[in-house]
């Protein structure tokens, strides 16, 4: 208990400020940024892409539908590839949290590494894919509906920042923190000596391990951290916090679904080998000091300086307050949705039909960023007057004579299925 303590007040200060600025730039920078140049397939739209991608807090499901919605509207294979690699590795808050427990040098390599597979991947895709793109951008779903004003805008990026940002990481975080805490107990110091001098085998059972499982690029940080505490190579961990939050069973297929199989084996390849390359040279070509030194300062400083101790618990009780309101919402909403359920049916047994509304049963939205992409697309239909996702019931409801086939056209299009009732 007391190692995942530690791990919560090291991390809160930089955890608040990260989702801060995520919210900023959800509300100030246009969505029609992101998607205008990333049409061409030349390096520039690769580079582009994953420029873009790096600062954005999308965890690995989440980034899916957005990856999916800029190839809707025009952008190349090889820059969608670009952005789904380099979006999940990191974000303005866990390169924040990156440097509150890892240090500087790991905060810098991390992204660059990110950056650089990235690139790699898309070039690749761009060399060996042929590609046609079949959608057209429409102007209902590139308009930017935020609110104009400076204040609401603030409002909105404190809700989205401190609410939806929570919401949909704050249950992978806390989980984080929970193995972390579990690994450093459980595991034997002397465990990880046995790989201490064949960092590709200690590599490649991290690669096994973290490839499936569904793990946020802030999440990481704490397993990660635990493992080198407990004598994992800094590159080794460094291959944790690449592959693990960049692929997962979930991601491939849908990338596979989406783009193609040999799109998929591009992806992964591209990020696995990034991974090992970025791992091996952090190891063998680096001090070592560099990304280990931080650790043992961090517990160093909670002795020498009793006002940051204060400020970082004071942190520490915002961040558990934040996250336990935005749970407590989410809760609200879920039930709200099932109580809105039950007031549609009877709707529909008085023969309450004026409206043509439509329940479409979604899978695969698991956050306010598939749930926010989904919307946008629904709404962008001909005749649709009105679109509702119920992110918890998984659900969109349409009011409007909609096309079914356009419906599903569209869902699918973003990388979910409509499920049968």
């Amino acid at each position: 208990m007391d190692q995942i303590i530690h791990l919560i007040t090291s991390m809160a200060p930089y955890l608040l400020l990260g989702f801060l600025l995520a919210g900023l730039m959800h509300a100030f920078i246009p969505a029609t940024l992101y998607n205008k140049h990333l049409s061409q397939s030349n390096f520039r739209s690769t580079f582009l892409a994953a420029m873009f991608g790096i600062p954005l807090p999308l965890c690995s499901c989440g980034v899916i539908p957005t990856a999916m919605s800029l190839r809707k509207e025009g952008a190349s294979k090889g820059a969608t590839v670009s952005f789904l690699i380099a979006t999940p590795q990191t974000g303005v808050d866990s390169i924040m949290a990156t440097y509150s427990l890892l240090g500087l040098p790991y905060a810098i390599l991390r992204p660059i590494a990110a950056i650089c597979t990235a690139l790699f991947g898309g070039t690749m895709v761009n060399l060996l894919q042929h590609d046609t793109i079949t959608s057209a951008p429409s102007n209902n779903y590139t308009t930017d509906k935020r609110p104009a004003g400076v204040w609401e805008r603030i409002v909105l990026a404190l809700k989205y920042g401190f609410v939806e940002m929570m919401q949909d990481i704050g249950k992978w975080l806390i989980l984080g923190l929970i193995v972390a805490g579990i690994i450093t107990v459980a595991v034997p110091d002397s465990f990880f000596e046995l790989f201490s001098h064949n960092s590709l085998l200690s590599m490649l059972i991290v690669l096994l391990f973290s490839i499936p499982m569904y793990l946020c690029a802030t999440g990481s940080i704490p397993i990660a951290v635990a493992l080198m505490l407990k004598g994992l190579s800094p590159g080794t961990a460094l291959v944790l916090l690449m592959a693990g939050p960049a692929i997962n069973f979930a991601s491939m297929l849908v990338i596979g679904k989406v783009m193609g199989r040999k799109t998929l084996i591009i992806y992964i390849t591209s990020i696995i080998l990034g991974a090992m390359t970025f791992g091996l040279a952090m190891d063998h070509l680096l001090p070592r000091e560099w990304f280990t030194s931080h650790l043992m300062s961090a517990s160093q400083q909670a002795c020498h300086h009793a006002s940051w101790l204060d400020f970082n618990t004071l942190c520490s009780i915002a961040l558990i307050a934040l996250l336990g309101n935005a749970m407590i919402q989410k809760f609200r909403t879920k039930h709200s949705e099932t109580c809105c359920s039950c007031e549609g049916k009877c709707d529909s047994q008085t023969g309450t039909e004026a409206k043509h509304e439509q329940i479409y049963h979604i899978e695969g939205m698991r956050c306010n960023h598939c749930a926010a992409n989904v919307e946008k697309a629904l709404s962008a239909l001909p005749h649709a007057e009105k679109v509702t996702i119920e992110l918890q019931q998984k659900r969109a409801i349409i009011v409007g004579k909609v096309d079914a086939a356009e419906v599903e056209k569209a869902v699918k299009a973003l990388g979910f299925e409509l499920r049968n009732n």
